[in-house]
């Protein structure tokens, strides 16, 4: 149909409201109701488009999407049987919940304490520890099945809630269908929901969380009823699943905040007639609800997180020593020893592990860049226990003959004596061997008082308090130089042969440098005779912790940590290439019948989803520059439609994907699949604008209008469902091709995987050679 009654792209060039869509006096649809537009412009659909409409051929349509998305998900999910991928993390993970070890991950719990619970459920008993890719789950008795159907299941269920996230957002069966089906039949998503990762959970709490936040914003009219809470707080409780399952959950939290921003900003309007009582009120329920739920949700998930994971583990070290003391068996809290004044020690560098270490040769006169060097005795950092490893804690005041005067204590100034050479651990103001910003290290006799000051060092405790006394494996520490106060420091560089390779200990000016900290590794002789004795075993009961320190000091590792993931990856890829699926992932291969599992996603789905996400975003480009010249190229009532619905889906899409142009970690393209999820739902929205010739009524994120309007569905007639058919066909059939890819089952000669390979950049295992292929 052609006309001022056509709303597609191609005839709204005329100024003005079309006269269908305005009121007499010019005033927007969005004050009309629908009796008056049925009355006036009443709508002669296809008995096809009211056949699917019914009650009944929705449900139909539903079902039948999420029997074959179950289908799709759990189809050889028992393939392969071995470790795929990143389940050498997360189904490690899950083990340490079921064997109460601690771990250190950069994400947070929530998903892997299910996939913990689902493997205890089904009988998993935790002592396999997924090491490696391709170890055998069969050969070690793991129920991987049980353990992988947890992912699969919610991954599966996204395909109704996408489905339902379209039905309630005013859209037909079929565009709602038509968004369901993109994700359906994507490979990319299938392969992430049969293996033990933490995508499909996340990717379902978000699609949760959107829509509960949908159904939240259509009570808009009955604010503050029974109904309207129920579906705040749901909103409130699946965000924080959705932030408690992955680190980039929190771009769902950020993507309802904007939303809910911009809902209290219209309410805000006085010339909506709302008074401040009226705003706080609002402003107060959605404090409660997406605030204050969500963040004791969060923090209960890492109190249970801590709860469990009460034994040592892998993740000890991680932690700080008050921390690692909280832990039941962990070294420090079982043979942490106070340290005297003459105690003989070996002391470890935090981050290399190396020993502080000394030996007679002395630096060359010259280094090869040219500098002098004082020929001092060479003070190293040494990997493996060694004689020359053993340091004297000397006094520097005078003592009790016994008892706890004795003991060394924070902030106190010490010498160390190097005791197979009998001189004392000095630095000066000399270049070091490989840093002329950083000063020697080396020492000095010790009957040579003439630079007793460069002997000197404050012993500064890490988080402790004044005068707290030292412990071995606890008690980490930075070396304080007296008179220059520099920190003592070592890196993972080697020094030339004539240091034998070991690596350099130099003074460091940056002494607040968290890579400065030491640690006493053991007493190897009590001068004294007092004390405990270190190859006694002491029972000792691990000490508390407040949660919230342990809640801090967690988040801060997480974060470090996570922006520290900047290593090469071969099959890391950057955000630019994911929308065009530029290039993929290797899961896991078999030489043995050339079989391979290679993340990539249904490329006419893709490509299709970022036409409609450009298609909007032109459209609604051309409009506010149409308007601009006083030209009303959309009527109103479809432009608020634009903004409302399907610019909500584009805010989703857009906080789920451009923050990762500013990360600085390594990135794969499951990163992307959030966004993807959401240029779905645009795309369904695009298919809708273009192809109905009626208007329907969404959800708005505006605000409220003055009345509340029943849904409408916009009629796309008979062209609609045979669009979509074809569609599906279309998909369908690259899902098929990519299949082989996506299962690792059959496996293909080499001919096969380079026809597999549909762009070039894709980087498939056991392609052929082009010399084998002319032959």
């Amino acid at each position: 149909m052609s006309g001022p009654q056509d709303i597609g792209i191609r005839n709204r060039g005329k100024s003005g409201p079309s006269s269908r869509y305005a009121s007499s006096s010019g005033s927007p649809t969005d004050d009309l109701d629908d009796d008056h537009i049925a009355a006036t412009h009443p709508r002669d659909r296809s008995s096809i488009e009211k056949l699917l409409e019914t009650e009944e051929a929705s449900v139909a349509v539903v079902a039948t999407l999420t029997l074959m998305a179950f289908a799709l998900r759990f189809y050889k999910i028992n393939h392969p049987d071995q470790v795929v991928f990143d389940e050498v993390h997360f189904g490690k993970f899950a083990a340490h919940y079921i064997s109460r070890e601690y771990y250190f991950d950069v994400h947070p719990p929530l998903t892997k304490l299910l996939f913990g619970l689902t493997g205890w459920f089904v009988g998993f008993d935790g002592k396999f520890k997924f090491d490696n890719i391709g170890d055998s789950y069969t050969e070690n008795h793991v129920p991987y099945v049980g353990m992988r159907a947890f992912p699969a299941i919610l991954g599966s269920l996204t395909i109704p809630l996408v489905y339902a996230i379209m039905k309630e957002s005013g859209y037909s069966t079929v565009v709602a269908a038509f968004s369901a089906i993109l994700i359906l039949f994507d490979n990319a998503h299938i392969a992430q929901s049969r293996l033990i990762l933490l995508d499909a959970p996340l990717i379902f709490f978000m699609s949760v969380t959107i829509y509960c936040y949908i159904r939240f914003r259509k009570l808009r009219y009955r604010e503050f009823s029974p109904e309207w809470w129920a579906w705040l707080l749901a909103t409130g409780t699946f965000m924080a699943c959705t932030w408690a399952s992955k680190v980039n959950g929190i771009l769902t939290v950020v993507t309802i905040g904007i939303a809910v921003l911009i809902d209290l900003w219209d309410i805000l309007d006085i010339k909506k007639g709302h008074s401040m009582d009226f705003f706080w009120k609002h402003f107060m329920a959605r404090s409660i609800g997406l605030i204050l739920v969500p963040i004791v949700l969060y923090l209960w998930f890492f109190w249970i997180h801590f709860a469990v994971l009460t034994h040592s583990g892998p993740g000890d070290s991680f932690m700080s020593p008050q921390f690692q003391e909280t832990i039941r068996d962990n070294e420090m809290l079982l043979n942490s020893l106070e340290i005297r004044y003459y105690d003989t020690i070996t002391i470890k560098h935090k981050d290399t592990k190396v020993f502080l270490h000394s030996h007679p040769e002395r630096y060359p006169l010259k280094y090869d860049d040219g500098r002098i060097s004082s020929q001092g005795q060479q003070v190293t950092g040494y990997g493996h226990d060694d004689i020359n490893n053993h340091w004297q804690v000397i006094p520097t005041k005078s003592l009790p003959e016994t008892g706890r005067g004795r003991i060394v204590r924070n902030d106190d100034v010490v010498q160390l004596l190097h005791v197979s050479t009998q001189s004392l651990l000095m630095t000066h103001d000399v270049a070091s061997p490989t840093m002329p910003t950083n000063e020697e290290f080396t020492t000095w006799p010790k009957d040579d008082h003439s630079r007793h000051n460069d002997t000197l060092f404050h012993l500064r405790i890490a988080d402790s308090h004044a005068g707290a006394s030292w412990k071995t494996k606890s008690g980490l520490f930075k070396l304080i130089h007296v008179p220059t106060k520099v920190a003592m420091w070592t890196f993972p560089g080697q020094l030339p042969d004539w240091a034998f390779n070991q690596q350099e200990v130099n003074g460091k000016k940056e002494t607040a440098d968290k890579s400065t900290i030491w640690y006493v590794d053991d007493v190897i002789d009590n001068a004294d005779g007092e004390g405990q004795n270190k190859d006694q075993v002491v029972h000792k009961e691990p000490k508390s912790m407040n949660f919230f320190k342990k809640f801090a000091e967690l988040q801060i590792l997480m974060l470090q940590h996570n922006a520290g993931l900047t290593a090469s990856h071969p099959y890391a890829s950057g955000p630019f290439n994911w929308p065009f699926l530029i290039s993929g992932i290797s899961f896991w291969t078999q030489n043995e019948g050339q079989k391979q599992i290679y993340l990539i996603g249904n490329l006419a789905g893709w490509w299709a989803c970022v036409i409609g996400v450009a298609i909007f975003i032109g459209i609604l480009g051309a409009d506010l520059l149409a308007r601009r010249r006083g030209v009303e190229p959309i009527p109103e009532s479809v432009r608020n439609r634009l903004w409302n619905s399907t610019g909500f889906f584009l805010l989703v899409w857009a906080v789920h994907y451009l923050p990762f142009f500013l990360m600085g970690r390594q990135l794969f393209l499951h990163h992307y699949l959030p966004s993807h999820l959401a240029s779905a739902l645009v795309a369904g929205s695009v298919f809708s604008f273009i192809l109905s010739e009626t208007i329907n009524y969404p959800i708005s994120i505006r605000g409220p209008s003055t009345r509340p309007k029943p849904a409408t569905r916009a009629d796309l007639g008979l062209k609609g469902p045979i669009i979509l058919a074809i569609f599906v066909l279309i998909l369908f059939s690259f899902y098929l091709y990519l299949a082989p890819l996506t299962y690792g089952t059959p496996g293909l000669t080499g001919e096969q995987v380079n026809a597999k390979r549909l762009l070039s950049s894709w980087t498939l295992h056991f392609a052929a050679k082009k010399t084998d292929y002319a032959a």
